[in-house]
């Protein structure tokens, strides 16, 4: 029941006020990202997996011996954290983007603008569903990819912390994306002229080092090779850039990304008109 306290001089009631974060509601919005992916599983964890399955196939047993070992370190072993971390942030992206253009072509977008959720909330909700599907992804796929390359932990918290920091940054990344686009078209351009391209000459399957001038430079102002590089690092104990130059650049990008996702909500911006 509402208060006469409580009400606007037209008798509508006020919107309520949160003293700090409406956890409960990031936690229902966080847990509709989930299941939302979670439904269609075969189609947003299993589907990723079998592609960079078939990827090991061609790179790891159909040219068994015609790839000589990189830096000490047998092919198999370097290209399959960079497959694994490929599935991660092309499907964080995924998660973020497709719930969030589905909401605006068919008028759902209510459902989540509706509730007493502030921007900073709706950020948090949307970015740590995508990142758990990114996650999960990446789990999965690990484990799939073990029968083909034997895959150690030579530093656990490099793989925790470029794993965890792509996924939540892929995950606003593919907020903003969803949130520009007005069509499923503009979606695809996206992840076709932008996120894959990034992705795959980020020295997924290569050395960055052997690539003539200047696409080696080029490369190293690529933030996904700094991801790869420090994921594959925490695998087989080699890293072809700074560790510590991919630590502060992602910290860095995912602040800005935060803030470029708080600052959309907030207007609005192709959400409420």
């Amino acid at each position: 029941m509402t208060d006469l306290a409580s009400t606007r001089p037209s008798g509508l009631p006020t919107p309520r006020h949160y003293a700090g974060v409406n956890w409960i509601g990031v936690q229902t919005l966080y847990l509709r990202e989930v299941r939302r992916f979670w439904k269609v599983g075969a189609q947003t964890v299993a589907a990723p997996v079998v592609t960079t399955l078939l990827y090991m196939l061609v790179f790891v047993v159909a040219l068994k011996g015609a790839r000589p070992p990189l830096h000490g370190t047998p092919f198999a072993e370097f290209v399959a954290p960079g497959l694994i971390m490929m599935a991660m942030l092309n499907n964080a992206f995924a998660n973020a983007s497709s719930s969030l253009i589905q909401a605006k072509i068919m008028g759902t977008s209510t459902d989540f603008l509706t509730p007493p959720l502030s921007p900073l909330e709706l950020t948090i909700g949307f970015s740590l569903g995508a990142a758990t599907r990114g996650l999960a992804v990446g789990l999965v796929t690990a484990i799939c990819v073990l029968p083909f390359a034997q895959l150690g932990f030579y530093n656990l918290a490099a793989i925790v912390w470029f794993g965890l920091i792509a996924s939540l940054l892929m995950g606003m990344v593919g907020v903003l994306a969803g949130l520009w686009s007005e069509k499923f078209d503009h979606l695809s351009a996206v992840q076709n002229f932008v996120v894959m391209p990034m992705t795959f000459l980020s020295g997924t399957f290569y050395l960055v080092e052997n690539l003539p001038e200047p696409f080696a430079t080029i490369s190293h102002w690529n933030p996904f090779f700094y991801l790869i590089d420090g994921f594959r690092y925490g695998f087989i104990g080699h890293a072809e850039g700074s560790l510590w130059v991919g630590v502060l650049m992602s910290a860095v990008l995912t602040v800005v990304m935060a803030v470029a996702c708080w600052l959309v909500f907030r207007s609005g911006w192709r959400l409420k008109s």
